[in-house]
């Protein structure tokens, strides 16, 4: 509504002529919500009464003054009019408000409260008048074309004004033939249609954003420049709505001025401003919908801010203009048929516009080429277009309406008459690209814009097609998820209906009381079930206490209270067993044998808590299951590595949302047996956390006195684990808390040697590896030379998982080979199917329907493997892997030499150590720094990644090794004046522990005696300042160590004797050990040969003092 006009609330809404489309043109989603206000104006407008809509502001103006140039006779002849006109007023107004309110009939009105008044009031001729206006307004709006104006609103019935806006006032107003056809003139001229002007050289040009405008097809636009909307409100009063709408080349651009010709396209439309209404909370805007007319291109821009000030609201009408108004000087602007006077060259019909800071731009309209319409390819692409259209209707019903009316508005004819505004339609109705669819408006050839217009609306297409796709998905998810919701709903009934289902708590009651039934639950289990089957009878399904209470009954009525396995205490079957599945490990099968014994003997068995302690890969973990096998027991294990919740083994609270219980409640639930073998692994690498110490919460689970009653947190009843037999495996025991370590059995699990690996490869690892490779019964020979090869050189740790994985390595380079030198066409696709495999793939084919695209899309969709043959190798293939041909499946080897010297230079020895992987050589190197004299001074040196016991260690080394140098070589003042370095290689390994002390005190003591020890002699002892050897731990591993690294002799502690002969045979094989209490036996086996007098004057000459002479003369 303009400013200054006081229109009725209808005339407000309904200011919008009739638009061509029921759906509005897809504009940028934000004009969506005003244009759909605006199409519902325009489909009411026809019901108003006519003195509404002669206040439309798309399609009213007031008379303005002639131009300077007029004559006077025109003023005085405009003047003269006016005054008639006037005069006129008061006896046409209400001949004007009888005719809206016969054409307004269909829409409530003030008028047809009172249908007999009315009736009073119409004559004869007025009724007639009205019929006849209605019939016109029909035909016009059935038979519309999209580059006719809208339909206008009619105005007052006076003289209706024949001139362009601005142009000069002389016209009708001298016509003597206006007395005499006045009343028939006003009526007729009142349905006739606004003429656009066909030159409008110079228009306001308004930027758009986001996709050009097509002739034809409605947009509204939001114009939030107060200058913009101010000039617009100006044309609106002016009845000059006349603008040029040009798109951004920008996406991101916004605004309503152009400020550089740049920034838009040059070409554009010229459009009229059919409607435009303020922008709600926000006073200087407006929302202006345009219907574009035709095409134009900018041949010049005027920019904004040439003699221009600042914008402000149109001033008030004077009191001329007010009684103008209210005498109804207020007509359509352009009617047809209305002469238009000659053009002058100084008039310019926006020169008043140039008082607003907006875009001017100088414009020239653009004709479309001339065509054949009998064009074979415009037809085709014409029928195409019209095709594509159909089928985005049949897949979007958004479209369906938008295109119909499309059809019965502008081809009521044949479709190929119209190919322009076939090409428009498409490029309007599509959501192409930006330059796509500036492409399709730019171009004037008609038989290159059908092609650009149906690209862009093939993917319009493409997007239906997708979205229907989806919304398919969606509704096939929904609908299957809904179907099963009704049947089974109708099931429910069904079985109510017929008793065979009772009421679903009853039912779970009944089942949890059957199951405790078969049950022998203890006393105190007992009574808390019974409170809580009774707690569960008298709540309500829907509660949240019923589904805690009901999980715990689960949970209760599956523990299995007094269900026990039968054990099988046969020893030669255990014997059996063990052997079976694993080599060695005689300190483990003993222990079982003696188990399965004193059981045997009393007839039942209590649970143990056996560890086994050993170097990863020795079968720590495999000989639980074993064990379990070989006792008939169930088996369960869970790893606490890592472990910081005590949670997981005690349980949750029940109050917790989700509570569970531990680990070992969820074992019983599983074997059901009171009596399993539960394996838990890697407890010597439990952690602890804020959520508490699992190592302590195991301390209960793991004591004899007290896992007989071991309370969960989530069952809150005492559990016996009494008959479970515990078994725990670890690397190392000094990560173990004490505690816990003290309730533990411990077995140590050594390395292997040479001999043991060999055994396992050959009895399980390559057996085991050929099946797993495919090559079971084909003729491969992995000779016993290249086992050996492999556990020399490639696999020196102290497990066998290292050279599990080489040997199944060797296989499998074997086997592509074997297939490589076959061939791919030795077996067919068909061939290799089995019988199943071919029933399968023939019940897939015929499920598959003939057309692919109309294959149902399933939301869920199980796949099988289809059963296959394996390929048969001929007979006749034969490979053998030796030592010679190992590197081509391995690669070479890792350790080349048995042990790091051959010969030992003087100051080197090889000690013994214990590390978590097994044993290991670990060797000294003792060097002198610097060339001695009488003026060096002496010094230690360490490197080697020592750490602090170890350091220790090696002062105390050289300390005693100083000592017995000055004992029993005084003459030797080898450590007074030298400066030594002492290492141990691989120096990125941390090393600590005592037991190198002799090592280190023997390489001192070889370097300051200048002697070479024997590099087949290992040894290990913890050495004291006064020379006594002390126990150390980890024989057994160091032995295997010593072997491996090529040792015939070996010196340990006298202490570790024992330790010695519990040795087996086949480690201490090839080895002479010689166990020692002091120092002294260690010496004596190092240096037997010693040569007295050459260890006491070894270095007397070098740390001689020179004589005087020869000191001056070496000054000199």
């Amino acid at each position: 509504m303009l400013r200054g006009q006081t229109l009725p609330w209808r005339a407000v809404l309904h200011q919008t002529p009739r638009p061509l489309l029921r759906r509005p043109f897809l504009a940028s989603p934000r004009y969506n919500a005003t244009f759909r206000s605006t199409l519902s104006s325009a489909r009411l407008r026809d019901s108003l009464p006519s003195s509404s809509r002669a206040f439309s502001a798309s399609s009213i103006r007031r008379k303005e003054k002639p131009p300077p140039e007029d004559s006077k006779d025109g003023s005085e002849e405009k003047e003269e009019h006016e005054t008639s006109q006037n005069d006129k007023e008061p006896e046409r107004a209400p001949e004007s408000r009888r005719k809206g309110a016969d054409s307004g009939k269909n829409v409530p009105s003030a008028d047809q409260v009172a249908p007999a008044r009315r009736k009073d009031r119409s004559s004869d001729k007025e009724r007639a008048v009205g019929e006849e206006v209605k019939k016109e307004a029909n035909a016009s709006d059935g038979k519309g074309n999209s580059n006719d104006t809208p339909s206008p609103i009619p105005p007052s019935d006076g003289p209706a004004d024949s001139k362009p806006s601005g142009a000069s006032s002389g016209g009708n107003s001298g016509n003597d033939d206006s007395g005499k056809k006045g009343k028939k003139a006003s009526g007729e001229k009142a349905l006739q249609k606004p003429a656009v002007p066909d030159v409008y050289p110079q228009v306001m040009a308004i930027p758009i954003a986001k996709r050009p405008l097509f002739p034809g097809f409605y947009k509204a636009i939001t114009i939030r420049d107060p200058n913009v909307a101010v000039a617009i409100q100006d044309m609106m009063k002016r009845g000059q709505p006349y603008v040029g709408a040009f798109l951004f080349k920008d996406d991101n651009a916004d605004g309503d001025v152009i400020e550089k010709l740049d920034d838009v396209y040059d070409t554009g439309v010229f459009a009229q401003i059919t409607a435009a209404y303020p922008l709600r909370g926000e006073g200087s805007g407006v929302t202006a919908v345009l219907y574009p007319h035709r095409r134009i291109k900018i041949s010049s821009l005027l920019p904004p801010g040439e003699n221009t000030k600042a914008a402000t609201p149109p001033p008030a009408p004077t009191s001329e203009d007010k009684t103008t108004e209210k005498r109804g000087d207020v007509v359509a602007s352009f009617e047809e048929g209305a002469p238009e006077p000659a053009p002058k060259d100084h008039y310019e019909p926006t020169s008043f516009l140039k008082k607003h800071p907006v875009s001017l731009v100088n414009v020239e309209n653009l004709a479309e080429e001339p065509f054949d319409k009998k064009n074979p390819v415009i037809r085709a692409v014409t029928s195409e277009i019209v095709n594509v259209c159909k089928e985005i209707a049949t897949l979007n019903p958004l479209f369906r309406d938008q295109i119909s009316a499309f059809y019965t508005d502008q081809f009521p004819g044949n479709l190929s008459d119209e190919p322009a505004k076939l090409a428009d339609f498409a490029a309007a109705v599509s959501a192409g690209e930006l330059h796509e669819m500036q492409e399709v408006l730019e171009t004037m050839n008609i038989e290159e814009r059908l092609p650009k217009a149906l690209v862009v609306l093939k993917k319009e297409l493409m997007n239906a097609q997708l979205q229907s796709k989806i919304t398919k998905d969606v509704e096939a998810k929904i609908q299957k998820r809904q179907r099963e919701y009704w049947l089974m709903e109708q099931m429910k009934g069904i079985k109510r209906e017929l008793g065979i289902e009772s009421d679903g708590k009853e039912k779970l009651v009944e089942k949890f009381k059957e199951k405790a039934e078969k049950l022998a639950m203890p006393e105190v289990v007992k009574k808390v079930f019974d409170e809580e089957i009774n707690k569960l009878a008298h709540l309500e399904p829907a509660a949240s206490e019923f589904n805690v209470t009901r999980n715990y009954l689960d949970w209760l009525t599956q523990i299995p209270w007094g269900q026990k396995s039968v054990e099988n205490f046969g020893v030669k079957n255990a014997v059996s067993v063990l052997d079976e599945d694993h080599y060695g490990l005689k300190d483990v099968k003993d222990r079982i044998l003696e188990f399965i014994a004193v059981g045997k003997l009393r007839g039942t068995v209590e649970g143990k808590i056996l560890c086994l302690v050993g170097p990863p890969g020795v079968g720590k973990t495999s000989i639980g299951k074993s064990i379990a096998r070989a006792l008939n027991r169930q088996y369960y294990r869970f790893s606490v590595g890592g472990l910081t919740d005590v949670a997981e083994i005690k349980g949750h609270r029940r109050t917790y949302v989700g509570a569970l219980p531990g680990r070992i409640i969820q074992a019983l639930k599983k074997c059901q047996t009171e009596n399993p073998l539960i394996l838990i692994d890697e407890v010597d690498k439990i952690g602890r956390g804020h959520q508490g110490d699992p190592s302590s919460a195991l301390l209960e689970l793991l004591d004899p006195e007290q896992n007989n009653s071991f309370l969960d947190h989530y069952m809150d009843v005492p559990v016996d684990l009494s008959k479970v037999l515990f078994v725990c495996t670890a690397n190392v025991t000094d990560t173990i808390p004490r505690p816990l370590l003290d309730r533990m059995e411990l077995i140590e699990l050594s390395g292997y040697v040479a001999d043991e690996k060999m055994a396992i490869a050959e009895r399980y690892l390559a057996p085991a590896a050929r099946e797993l490779t495919g090559l079971k019964d084909v003729d491969v020979n992995l000779e016993r030379d290249a086992i050996e090869e492999l556990i020399k050189s490639y696999c020196r740790e102290s497990g066998v998982r290292n050279l599990k994985k080489q040997i199944e390595k060797v296989y499998r380079k074997a086997a592509f080979k074997i297939v490589q030198d076959l061939g791919e066409d030795v077996m067919s696709e068909e061939a290799a199917l089995t019988e199943a495999g071919k029933a399968a793939q023939e019940e897939s084919k015929e499920h598959e329907p003939a057309d692919p695209a109309q294959v149902p899309i399933e939301p869920e969709k199980s796949t099988t493997e289809i059963p296959r043959l394996a390929l048969k190798v001929p007979d006749s293939v034969h490979l053998s892997i030796g030592k010679g041909t190992l590197k081509d499946y391995v690669g070479p080897p890792v350790f080349t030499a048995d042990r790091l010297y051959d010969k030992f230079p003087p100051g080197v020895t090889m000690g013994l150590a214990w590390t978590s992987m097994g044993g290991a050589a670990l060797y000294v190197e003792c060097i002198l720094e610097n060339a001695l004299n009488h003026n060096s001074r002496p010094g230690l040196e360490i490197t080697g990644n020592l750490q602090n016991v170890m350091k220790e260690s090696t002062h105390i080394a050289y300390s005693f090794a100083k000592s017995v140098m000055a004992r029993q070589f005084p003459e030797n003042q080898f450590f007074e004046k030298a400066k030594v370095h002492l290492h141990c290689p691989e120096g990125a390994v941390p090393k600590d522990g005592p037991s190198a002390g002799i090592t280190m005190a023997s390489a001192l003591l070889s370097l300051a005696l200048n002697h070479s020890l024997e590099p087949t002699v290992a040894m290990t002892g913890e050495l004291t300042v006064t020379g006594k050897v002390l126990r150390i731990g980890g024989l057994r591993e160091k032995t295997v160590a010593a072997r491996r690294a090529g040792a015939t002799k070996i010196l340990f502690p006298a202490d570790n004797t024992s330790d010695w002969l519990e040795l087996p045979e086949n480690i201490k094989e090839g080895i002479e050990g010689h166990p020692v209490n002091w120092y002294s036996e260690v010496f004596d086996l190092l240096f037997p040969g010693l040569d007295q007098e050459a260890a006491r004057t070894v270095w007397q000459k070098a740390l001689a003092k020179p004589k005087k002479g020869s000191e001056e003369a070496n000054e000199e």
